[in-house]
């Protein structure tokens, strides 16, 4: 159990590769989901459309919202833009720099899905196949208006008799695919050039100011952290002056069942130390709540001159 935890903490953790490599294997996660998928057009006019774009656009949103809970600096974004500003300034710069991270990682997986669905086409072809123009077609001659309806919502069902050797669906099919690979090559060629023109302007930018968003916003996550854990070693130790205070009262009682009660180590008193005097819940609570709403300021300037 502990090596779970330990791998979970691990995870958890601000490390920018290992949050690229989380986005990695939620963007590989997304292709093994649609490539195992059994994609099955209901080939009704009122559904195919829905069900269609359902499939396209409702596991990105499933996708991105794991890509933002597995980031940790998704919840320390919140928390540094929630705060009450306190005896610290908030800077927005550093804000944006975080939030922006966040969401080009969350955003891998999601975009993944949508270019193998768009360049694969059955959700393009499902989704649109009833809202093709019939004229544009040979075959739909002679036949009423909800016929052909029913006829084109049929194009993606292959197997069904009546459009299996239909050369119209075929027609009807190949031109909604192709339009699909296209669009889904299109958008992959905008993020590609997207992409290449952001990391080679980038250095034509205020580099200083970059380093600065990157280096607090990194100052804030670790900060976080350590607060967390230095709160689980305080609670530990409350909890252990708590347990042999209690015990300490009931030593009479303790006495008259013949138990026999272990005395305090040398160790008792470092640990008061770090408890720092603080001795009940009320003083614990004020703490953690000037901590919240008067952060302390970036300057260790006077804890120096000390």
């Amino acid at each position: 159990m502990d090596r779970f935890r330990m791998i979970f903490q691990y995870f958890q953790s601000s490390s920018e590769s290992v949050m690229n490599g989380i986005c990695g294997l939620l963007a590989l996660a997304s292709v093994k989901m649609y490539t195992s998928f059994d994609f099955s057009c209901p080939c009704l006019p009122q559904y195919n459309m829905a069900y269609g774009l359902g499939i396209m656009f409702v596991p990105p949103v499933i996708l991105f919202l794991c890509g933002l809970i597995l980031n940790r600096q998704s919840l320390v974004m919140l928390e540094e833009w929630r705060r009450p500003q306190g005896r610290r300034k908030k800077d927005l710069a550093v804000i944006r720099y975080m939030c922006s991270s966040i969401v080009q990682r969350a955003m891998v997986a999601p975009v993944v899905w949508i270019i193998v669905t768009l360049l694969d086409g059955k959700c393009l072809i499902c989704a649109f196949s009833g809202s093709m123009d019939p004229e544009k077609f040979v075959g739909f001659a002679n036949v009423s208006t909800v016929q052909v309806q029913q006829l084109l919502a049929k194009v993606p069902c292959k197997d069904d008799e009546l459009m299996r050797n239909n050369t119209s669906r075929k027609a009807v099919s190949r031109y909604l695919h192709c339009w699909s690979q296209a669009l889904g090559w299109s958008i992959l060629l905008i993020l590609i050039v997207a992409a290449f023109l952001a990391r080679w302007l980038r250095p034509c930018f205020n580099q200083a100011t970059l380093l600065q968003a990157r280096h607090w916003s990194n100052y804030i996550d670790i900060e976080q952290k350590i607060f967390e854990e230095t709160c689980c070693e305080h609670s530990r130790l409350f909890a252990h002056k708590c347990i042999l205070h209690f015990f300490e009262s009931m030593r009479q009682e303790i006495k008259l069942h013949s138990f026999s009660l272990p005395r305090e180590g040398a160790g008792a008193e470092g640990e008061e130390d770090l408890l720092q005097g603080i001795t009940d819940q009320d003083q614990v609570n004020k703490l953690l709540k000037t901590w919240y709403y008067e952060k302390p300021p970036l300057d260790v300037s006077q804890a120096t001159q000390r």
